[in-house]
């Protein structure tokens, strides 16, 4: 019987993790057995990173350690920095240089040697502290600001903003960012994680692993989604015309709608349930709720007419838009929060470690005779 060939490797399963858990027709999502509602409505980034990379939550104790440890380890030295600055004079792609600079990091790694798991686990907060304050830098690099330096005294998400706009954000924007990192830190084999365990399956080290899954993110159909679901909001906003009009017409042409569907959820995204709630706190505090209005009636429109769901990228972008978040750097901040869920694969991978070889099936010709060069 010939081997059956599963296009994407859909419903095939290649390994066992006691990370995240996603029952996609029941629209559940659970980091560690820990439903996703009560980890974004109750825990800050910092206390699911500890989740994901040692399995419990963290008391009080030690996630104030953790906290501290995480902060000291922000600043990114002067070369860094310089890198950074010339990518964005350069006029770099963010995910692109993203990707540079993080490599790059191996230049000032103390660890870069050492692969037990306590060297990686320091390795991993290492780098997860330093990506907002890359990120935060090449974005005011290529305005033309001067760069911000981190701030130990803030969170990880309060402090991601302080650097971007120079400014402490109010409690509804900080809030919001920190359940939107908290949404998107893990989500079981998705592309860019099954990448970096791939890389990590060849005893490459984490750096190697986490390069190969941002530049797995940069596509649009991974990490590049919600951009490209604020930029059809924007388009429909420019139009004039009823944005179900708008869709109407666009489904008719053929076109794609994006931030709907998902390879594994066939109902509603939890995440997208919990980012609509803070796509329309963000709107009303500043008064102009026009993005969440859209979105919803877009929704229940394809609900109702298509039977479409939206993914958490629908939501996500409306809510980043509204914090002043210029659209192409949405991937990059998809980068900063899912770090920690490619950090708790690899190392799952590396604890019980066996090379990720999968075959092909060949379906070229068969007994074809060689001719020599002279005779062709």
């Amino acid at each position: 019987m010939a081997d059956v060939v599963k296009r994407g490797l859909e419903g095939v399963v290649v390994s066992e993790s006691q990370l995240s858990t996603i029952n996609g027709d029941a629209g559940r999502l659970s980091y560690r057995g820990y439903a996703i509602e009560d980890l974004a409505r109750g825990a800050s980034y910092e206390e699911v990173l500890y989740l994901l990379w040692y399995g419990t939550l963290p008391d009080q104790t030690e996630l104030a350690e953790f906290t501290e440890a995480m902060a000291a380890d922000r600043e990114v030295d002067d070369t860094i920095l310089e890198i950074t600055r010339a990518l964005a004079a350069a006029d770099e792609e963010p995910m692109a240089a993203l990707r540079t600079v993080v490599s790059a990091l191996s230049e000032s790694d103390s660890d870069a040697d050492m692969t037990d798991r306590e060297a990686n686990l320091r390795k991993g907060r290492w780098i997860t502290a330093k990506m907002p304050t890359i990120v935060a830098a090449f974005e005011r690099a290529r305005r033309g600001d001067q760069l911000v330096p981190p701030r130990e005294d803030l969170g990880h998400a309060e402090n991601f903003l302080y650097m971007l706009n120079n400014e402490v954000p109010n409690e509804v924007v900080s809030e919001t960012f920190d359940q939107a990192l908290v949404l998107h830190a893990d989500h079981g084999l998705n592309a860019s994680t099954f990448s970096a365990m791939v890389t990590a399956s060849t005893l490459a080290d984490l750096r190697a692993a986490l390069t190969s899954a941002i530049g797995t993110l940069s596509g649009s159909l991974h990490g590049g989604a919600n951009q490209d679901v604020m930029e059809m909001l924007e388009d429909v906003d420019r139009s004039g015309s009823d944005p179900l009009k708008w869709i109407e017409t666009a489904i008719d042409e053929g076109r794609r709608i994006p931030g709907f569907g998902h390879r594994v959820y066939s109902v509603t995204d939890p995440r997208a349930k919990i980012l609509s709630e803070r796509s329309e706190s963000l709107g009303k505090a500043a008064g102009d709720t026009k993005w969440y209005e859209m979105s919803t009636a877009i929704e229940q429109y394809l609900a109702e007419e298509k039977g479409l769901a939206p993914n958490v990228d629908f939501y996500s972008a409306s809510t980043y838009y509204q914090m002043g978040i210029l659209i192409d750097m949405y991937t990059p901040i998809f980068a900063i929060s899912r770090v920690g869920g490619w950090i708790a694969h690899v190392l799952e991978q590396y604890d019980d470690n066996r090379l990720i070889r999968p075959r092909a099936r060949y379906v070229g010709p068969e007994n074809r005779k060689f001719v020599p060069l002279e005779k062709r």
